[in-house]
């Protein structure tokens, strides 16, 4: 189990339910009419945050999460200071904390941008894009991805010019990737050096990899996503905020992602 910020919503949610609940029940076994009595500070407090703590609790273990964007590794789809909602039940319905699957639903498709816990270090959240399905062979040589001995169709547009915290990759090459339906950007730095191997993706597992191709710590390094440290799935900017430069990015707020 992972102390993480779900745990102690869930945490605060027991223990304001508890004090309020507890109060009321010595009321009832009291006789007492609750219009009548007047609440301690402490049953006042946890009865104004039990709702809000349960209800936060909820959408953000069922519904979307929120998730701030602290790297390049995503570029240039995602920026340094995107902050994005993840769908946190389109890969099924797990249990909050201990996060097991209970209901199964879809399954990651190519091209999914996914949230997950990074295996080596279960506590961190790692996004990147879906490569490999179980089964699947993944190639990558010479900069150029190939999925099942067939090659990614690649095109050029240009070189990048980059913003932000992210301004380091401006002259990078800009290539637009067709995922087998799935068209997205990337970037690669033409001469930089970069792992390559082929890479058979076990069962029950998913080979990712960051648009930022040069700039990424991802499946060519670690290995494959087991399924069960599935998050979500990214679907929307809802902010951007680079606070070491411009501020707001007020071009970047209410994008899809893809």
């Amino acid at each position: 189990m992972d102390f993480d910020f779900s745990f102690f919503l869930f945490a605060a949610s027991v223990v304001t339910g508890m004090i309020w609940g507890g109060y009321v029940l010595w009321l009832r076994v009291k006789k007492i009419p609750y219009e009548a009595a007047k609440e301690p500070l402490l049953v006042e407090y946890a009865h104004s945050f039990f709702p809000i703590v349960l209800l936060v609790f909820i959408l953000r273990s069922f519904i979307a999460e929120p998730f701030r964007i602290p790297s390049a590794s995503m570029m240039p789809t995602l920026l340094i200071g995107d902050f994005i909602l993840v769908n946190k039940f389109t890969y099924g319905i797990r249990l909050p904390v201990i996060n097991k699957k209970v209901i199964e639903l879809n399954e990651p498709k190519r091209g999914d941008i996914v949230v997950f816990r990074f295996p080596k270090e279960p506590s961190v959240d790692y996004i990147k894009r879906v490569i490999g399905l179980p089964g699947d062979k993944i190639a990558y040589y010479d900069k150029k991805l190939y999925v099942n001995d067939t090659p990614v169709n690649q095109v050029s547009l240009g070189s990048y010019i980059g913003r932000g915290q992210g301004n380091d990759m401006t002259g990078a090459e800009q290539l637009e990737e067709n995922l087998f339906g799935v068209e997205h950007s990337i970037l690669i730095r033409n001469g930089a050096p970069s792992v390559e191997g082929t890479y058979i993706v076990p069962p029950e597992t998913y080979f990712v990899m960051g648009d930022n191709r040069d700039n990424s710590n991802d499946s060519r390094y670690w290995g494959t996503v087991p399924e069960e440290n599935l998050v979500g799935k990214a679907f929307f900017i809802w902010m951007n905020w680079d606070w070491q430069y411009k501020g707001v990015g007020f071009d970047r707020i209410g994008t899809s992602l893809k």
